[in-house]
């Protein structure tokens, strides 16, 4: 039988990553998102990649979390902020978020209460500065572009919601 917290991790993370494509409310979909991310770093940790689930809790989930909940903030599309924010903090839409959030406690449980491997099959440990060698060494091209592209992404994103809200504002493709 596979492992349990695997499947439990795998699972968690598709029915987050569908509830991301389908809530029409994009800090609902952010919500879910952040499952998502909590639910790969599992799968990571399943998989016995410890600072790779630590990566992606502390780069995604945290990091990059910020950065979309900023966008939507500085998008400010929809509703008024009062009603919007009296939508949020209703019990219900914290429902689902907090059941796959909870899946994933109970999954991790084990894990994080069991010692780690020893002996000669053990994994090897690949610790920060190893990974920060291998990033800003051959891979130091592939991290700029990325960040790059996250930039520009911040900008598209700010232009489109501007010209959706209606400012106003010429963006230079012809229409006045």
């Amino acid at each position: 039988m596979p492992d349990l917290p695997f499947l439990l991790f795998s699972l968690v993370a598709a029915a987050a990553a569908i509830m991301v494509v389908t809530r029409p409310i994009a800090v609902h979909a952010l919500l879910y998102l952040v499952v998502v991310l909590l639910a790969l770093a599992g799968l990571f940790f399943a998989l016995g990649a410890p600072f790779a689930a630590m990566l992606e809790i502390i780069i995604y989930a945290g990091a990059v979390m910020v950065l979309f909940v900023f966008v939507v903030m500085m998008l400010n599309l929809g509703r008024p902020d009062r009603d919007r924010e009296r939508h949020w903090m209703a019990p219900a839409v914290w429902i689902g978020p907090s059941l796959l959030s909870g899946l994933l406690l109970a999954a991790l449980w084990p894990a994080l209460r069991a010692s780690p491997p020893a002996g000669p099959g053990s994994p090897t440990v690949i610790g920060p500065e190893a990974v920060g060698i291998m990033l800003y060494g051959p891979y130091v091209l592939s991290v700029e572009l990325a960040s790059f592209l996250l930039l520009a992404g911040l900008i598209s994103a700010f232009h489109i919601g501007r010209d959706i809200r209606g400012t106003g504002t010429d963006t230079g493709t012809g229409d006045a």
